[in-house]
């Protein structure tokens, strides 16, 4: 009996200080760091299409 009341305390106390923790927002804040990765990676599409373009150009000069 001694036992199960004193987990039942633990328990209690237990749960009292779960109930005091700061709550979580509800809407976290989004960070700014994927706006700048997109801003990156459109920078690299470009400048691939770029070296593409310019290897097309130099292989019609070749032929001629």
């Amino acid at each position: 009996m001694n036992k199960l009341l004193a987990a039942l305390v633990a328990g209690f106390f237990a749960a009292a200080a779960f109930a005091q923790a700061p709550a979580t927002p509800a809407t976290p804040a989004t960070p700014a760091a994927p706006a700048a990765a997109k801003k990156e990676e459109a920078k690299k599409t470009e400048k691939a299409a770029a070296k593409k373009e310019m290897k097309k150009a130099a292989k019609k000069e070749e032929k001629k």
